[in-house]
């Protein structure tokens, strides 16, 4: 143990930690080393546990409360469950058939806008918007209306296809 005179700053080191006063060789000054406590590590252990579930506890919080906030922004999502290609054999074409559902997320009922499929190149670009009626003009706390749509758009240059609710601006 490594103890420093208070007075001088004389450096002393210890085998063990004394049970009294202890006096300075250079300047006489007396001083009481603190009793230093050791921890147990069944507490480190048990705070440790404790400061880990807090934090747990704390993201499961933060969470839900971004799960509750989200729902309450947009209660109704449009989710896509199956693209296809089907072949139209009188006029020798193919096309996408998109097959997904809008689902109610919330607690209370509410009014389905309509939909908006969106193809995209592989760039990225936006080939084409199609908007359809929705399934449902109304959907319950809790349900799901299934939709299939016909896109009237080649398939040669589409890469990417994703479903939205029509917004106002839209």
């Amino acid at each position: 143990m490594k103890t420093v005179c208070d007075f001088c700053k004389t450096e002393y080191s210890l085998d063990a930690a004394p049970t009294g006063p202890v006096k300075c060789a250079v300047c006489g000054h007396t001083w009481t080393i603190p009793r230093q406590t050791r921890r147990s590590p069944i507490l480190v252990f048990i705070a440790a546990l404790c400061a880990l579930l807090a934090a747990a506890v704390f993201a499961f919080a933060v969470m839900y409360q971004h799960r509750v906030t989200e729902i309450q922004n947009h209660p109704l999502v449009a989710q896509l469950d199956d693209i296809s290609i089907e072949s139209d054999e009188e006029n020798g074409t193919s096309q996408f058939v998109v097959d997904g559902r809008v689902v109610n997320r919330s607690s209370q009922i509410y009014g389905v806008p309509g939909l908006v499929v969106i193809s995209y190149d592989a760039a990225g670009n936006i080939v084409a918007r199609q908007r359809f009626l929705p399934p449902a003009t109304l959907l319950d706390a809790g349900a799901s209306a299934n939709f299939r749509h016909t896109l009237s758009v080649p398939i040669d240059n589409v890469d990417k296809i994703s479903v939205e609710l029509e917004t106002q601006g839209d």
